[in-house]
């Protein structure tokens, strides 16, 4: 894994550390040979900071710990992506992210990061129960209530797509998805699951037709 990857001339290498769910870039570091071996050896980051000349296990005086997923170079192998499972925020601001900054922001282009998010506060609308909230009264009717949403926001979507009205029928998928996650938070399943089922069927079907 090591060889080959060009360190710079203070035998250091840019490191992006992303999100193996979300895809979101939780930080920008560096390693060294030293830190790139603990690395792959522990299964959690460990990284050079080259303000105090050290090494330096993430989440080592905090319990934010970071999960190796993989680790890929880029074309030219100074550069590292490492995806991780985050045990919690990657700042030490306390955010998820370093990156909490905007410098400019394009509203018209979706990203499909905010289904994640989406999900993650239907997750706390059920844990606070908020009053006046939506999904609030949502969890408070119960299954039967959900399903039949999830049913009227679908038929609406089929209707709009017959109907040809392009808008009506993004207005009408987003309701149905911001309902269906109500459903799976409802049932305990979590997004990343069904996205994990999606892969896989997508995996399985790319190699049955290469035999």
């Amino acid at each position: 894994m090591i060889e080959g990857l060009k360190f710079d001339e203070k035998g250091l290498i840019t490191a992006v550390v992303q999100d193996a769910q979300s895809k979101e870039v939780l930080t920008v570091a560096y390693m060294n040979e030293e830190s790139l071996q603990k690395t792959l050896e522990t299964g959690e980051t460990w990284f050079y900071s080259r303000s105090r000349n050290e090494l330096w296990h993430k989440g080592e005086t905090s319990g934010n710990t970071q999960k190796v997923i993989s680790i890929k170079a880029d074309c030219d192998k100074d550069a590292l992506v490492v995806e991780v499972l985050p045990a919690g925020p990657a700042c030490h601001n306390g955010t998820t992210s370093c990156f909490t900054e905007t410098v400019l922001e394009n509203d018209r282009v979706g990203s499909v990061e905010i289904i994640p998010q989406l999900a993650e506060i239907i997750r706390k609308r059920e844990v606070d129960m908020p009053e006046g909230a939506y999904t609030t009264y949502l969890f408070e009717k119960g299954i039967d209530k959900i399903c039949k949403k999830v049913g009227e926001e679908a038929t609406e979507v089929v209707i709009g797509a017959k109907n040809r009205d392009a808008e009506e029928v993004k207005w009408e998928a987003a309701d149905l998805i911001y309902h269906l996650l109500v459903l799976l938070q409802e049932q305990k399943i979590n997004i990343y699951d069904v996205l994990a089922v999606l892969k896989t069927r997508h995996e399985e079907k790319r190699a049955s037709t290469k035999k």
